[in-house]
């Protein structure tokens, strides 16, 4: 069943957050046609470049139509006006004003069809003093105070390893509130024009910390949630080979047996005394052994630990494999690859 069979998307957006969005509407069933300025856009001259084609490009447009146009130029923005009388979305992502500057904006689409739903992704949204401002995934994060509760030390700062704003402030907000807008235009017959800032949903990726600060008057500093290194059954923890141990065990029949599995000495276990000895003991432990000794150990005590895994171990690990995580394929340049995986029930997915 694909739930979304019927609808036209109209896609004027690039790089991750809104193609994305799109995808994931596209996989669902709907059409989208993913407008492109003349020479197509940026990422699709990111590498790895297969027989002139990116990879990455392709996951994130796969099952679009492509519609050159200069929005400039009137003509060509008059050839979109058939589309826009049926489409039901629209999903754009430029600076606040520049579709409006357009003859594009929601006010001039809504006169055309009053039912369509128009998403505008942007980084600040599309009012206040910080609406007009550049930026990128790092710069929202950072300007929300998530990146400070851990960036690592000041001399050795590490970048998250995700691209947390773009995806979790833009993509996922956008695709929630269009199928809530699409719920409610079936009840009122109305479109929406929908704000999505990918900083807002940042503030809720600090809910533990603004919990702390609204409700104790003291917000942590860098390092000292839980979840963010100050635990020690919440950490990393290196082995002798050099891998990665990711320890969970926040609850105290996981934080027992993990301390059990390991040999912690009984001073250590109640990490509430020092929490930074016990960090310390438990890294001299894990360190005495590979993560060939450790894995086996850690699967037995069930204990909310694992053996941190290259992407391209994750990729053969049988359960991603069995849930049919990659069995989608796309062709890029030729070469059958797996099609990006996405957070959409395989119920509803278009198949390859």
């Amino acid at each position: 069943m694909q739930p979304l069979k019927g609808l036209l998307v109209l896609d004027f957006t690039t790089l991750l957050p809104g193609p994305l969005a799109a995808l994931m509407l596209a996989e669902a069933g709907a059409e989208v046609i993913k407008i492109e300025r003349p020479g197509g856009e940026d990422m699709a001259r990111f590498p790895p470049m297969v027989d002139g084609e990116s990879a990455v490009y392709a996951m994130l447009n796969r099952g679009k139509q492509k519609l050159t146009l200069d929005l400039k130029n009137e003509a060509d923005r008059a050839k979109l006006k058939p589309l826009i009388a049926k489409a039901d979305i629209v999903i754009e992502q430029f600076r606040p004003g520049v579709m409006a500057r357009l003859g594009l904006g929601y006010d001039d689409l809504r006169a055309i069809n009053p039912r369509i739903i128009y998403c505008a992704i942007s980084g600040y949204g599309q009012s206040g003093p910080r609406a007009g401002e550049a930026g990128h995934d790092v710069n929202y994060i950072g300007a929300t105070g998530l990146l400070d509760l851990q960036p690592g030390p000041v001399t050795a700062p590490v970048l998250p390893p995700a691209l947390i704003a773009d995806i979790a402030g833009g993509t996922f907000p956008a695709v929630i509130n269009i199928l809530l807008a699409l719920r409610a235009r079936d009840q009122s017959g109305e479109g929406a024009f929908l704000d999505i800032a990918m900083t807002d949903a940042m503030f809720t990726f600090g809910w533990y910390a603004l919990a702390l600060g609204v409700a104790a008057g003291r917000f942590p500093k860098p390092g000292e949630l839980p979840v963010t290194g100050s635990s020690p059954r919440y950490q990393l923890y290196a082995t002798l080979d050099r891998r990665l141990v990711a320890c969970g065990a926040l609850e105290q029949k996981f934080w027992d047996a993990f301390c059990q599995a390991i040999g912690l000495a009984a001073p250590f276990t109640d990490d509430a005394r020092d929490p930074q000895a016990t960090i310390a003991a438990v890294a001299k432990l894990i360190a005495a052994r590979t993560s060939a000794d450790w894995a086996p150990i850690f699967a037995k005590a069930d204990c909310c630990v694992t053996i941190v895994a290259p992407l391209e171990e994750a990729l053969r690990d049988p359960h991603f494999v069995d849930r049919g995580l990659f069995a989608h394929r796309l062709n890029v340049g030729g070469k059958d690859v797996m099609a990006l995986p996405v957070p959409v029930d395989p119920q509803f997915r278009k198949k390859s």
